[in-house]
């Protein structure tokens, strides 16, 4: 597979690898579960704010199309390249099959810092990307979504360019967009209000009392600051947070209502408190009874792992533990109950699936028939995760994978192999 690399991508193929092994698939059917069916890279140029041309190098992963059309965030960030976002369109594939949507998984992005772009030039640039990407993306083809460096606004972009070209609106192209434009009440805190619920339920199932319990976050984007927030309102006292510019640390707990509100205004943590101010190296090795890394992949290695002091690792990001660290993790797992990525964050797909089938339907659900769904959801695919875990005597992690990578192996085989 000499198209995609880098660490990332080789964490995806690790990862499968172990449950490969774990399930006994052949190795000549291994690549088919694992080669994305297809992987789109276009130029996109604009023109700056000071009269230059400036052209970026996007990208779009659909993994596989077996179970429906693919579903997967686009990020902006300058890390993005093909091979990361192969990586994240794998895990999606699993994750989407482990809560039992209907999609393959897919991921797109930009090699682009954001915050270096006027508003103005981030449109410009939302709008070519999808542009460049008509051919390839459709609401029963490929739905895009938000993710790191994106937002409602990039969406709304990202829909309008497609319904342009289709001369009539097309809300169901993407999720995540705001309300007035076809998107869905709940989706914004979807995967920081799943983090917190499937956090709680660890807590209650542990005898853990959320009143005198504590945790530490590490990333204060959407997925994070939404945790925080959910966790503080369920009592839990967040002792830490933090984001690209610092941390914070507060022992007897931070006020993170208005932390959320200083986020938002000022675009980070930064300026919140000189006095609270923290080194963020420490906030994933605090005593704590949670740890929720939200933020980049690979933060919890195999030293990291072994100095964890947390009851609960509940992974807002994808891919924050390395396969070395989850070999620590699997020696103390009866020390530290960790809830895998592709469980622990997959509110936001599901709500996404959520806001397509109101776009098709048009019809529109109520904030509580939202959520009350997107529970049930996420606790039917815990309770397979937790059974699995402890009938086959495997890692979390282990588990949950296996569910998603079988359905997919179970629906390709049943298809069969075209021509």
């Amino acid at each position: 597979m000499t198209t995609y690399s880098g660490p990332v991508f080789d964490m995806a193929v690790q990862q499968f690898e172990v449950i490969a092994d774990h399930l006994s698939v052949p190795q000549d059917a291994r690549a088919r579960l694992l080669i994305p069916k297809r992987a789109i890279t276009v130029s996109c140029p604009i023109h700056r704010d000071d009269g230059t041309t400036a052209v970026f190098e996007g990208y779009r992963v659909q993994h596989h199309l077996t179970l429906g059309p693919t579903k997967g965030g686009t990020r902006f960030a300058a890390s993005v390249d093909l091979g990361e976002v192969a990586a994240l369109a794998i895990w999606m594939s699993w994750k989407c099959a482990l809560t039992g949507l209907p999609y393959g998984g897919a991921k797109g992005g930009i090699s682009v810092d954001p915050s270096n772009l006027s508003r103005r030039e981030l449109e410009a640039l939302s709008r070519r990307y999808m542009q460049e990407m008509i051919p390839f993306v459709g609401p029963h083809t490929d739905v895009m979504a938000p993710d790191m460096g994106t937002n409602e606004q990039v969406m709304a972009w990202f829909m309008d360019t497609y319904s342009m070209y289709q001369g009539r609106t097309v809300t169901e192209i993407v999720t995540g967009k705001p309300v007035s434009a076809g998107g869905t009440l709940g989706r914004r805190e979807a995967t920081g209000r799943g983090v917190a619920h499937l956090t709680r339920r660890v807590m209650n199932e542990q005898g853990i009392n959320l009143n005198h319990a504590t945790a530490a976050v590490q990333g204060f984007g959407n997925v994070g600051s939404i945790a925080a927030l959910e966790l503080h309102h369920m009592g839990v006292k967040v002792i830490a947070v933090s984001d690209h510019t610092g941390a914070l640390y507060c022992a007897s707990g931070l006020n993170i209502p208005e932390l959320v509100v200083h986020a938002a205004t000022h675009g980070s943590l930064s300026g919140y408190s000189s006095e609270l101010a923290f080194d963020p190296q420490e906030v994933l090795t605090l005593s704590c009874d949670v740890l929720v890394p939200a933020a980049m992949e690979r933060v919890i290695d195999a030293a990291v792992a072994t100095k964890l002091r947390c009851r609960i690792v509940a992974e807002g990001a994808n891919g924050p533990t390395t396969p070395e660290a989850d070999l620590v993790l699997t020696q103390r797992q009866n020390e530290i109950f960790l809830i895998p990525d592709i469980l622990c964050n997959s509110g936001g797909v599901v709500v996404s699936y959520f806001e397509w089938v109101q776009d098709l339907q048009q019809l529109f659900w109520e904030e509580e028939e939202v959520v009350r769904r997107e529970y049930q959801i996420l606790d039917r695919a815990f309770d397979r995760m937790v059974a699995r875990a402890s009938r086959d005597k495997v890692f979390n992690r282990t588990a949950a994978m296996a569910i998603g990578v079988e359905r997919v192996r179970g629906a390709k085989n049943t298809r069969g192999l075209f021509p």
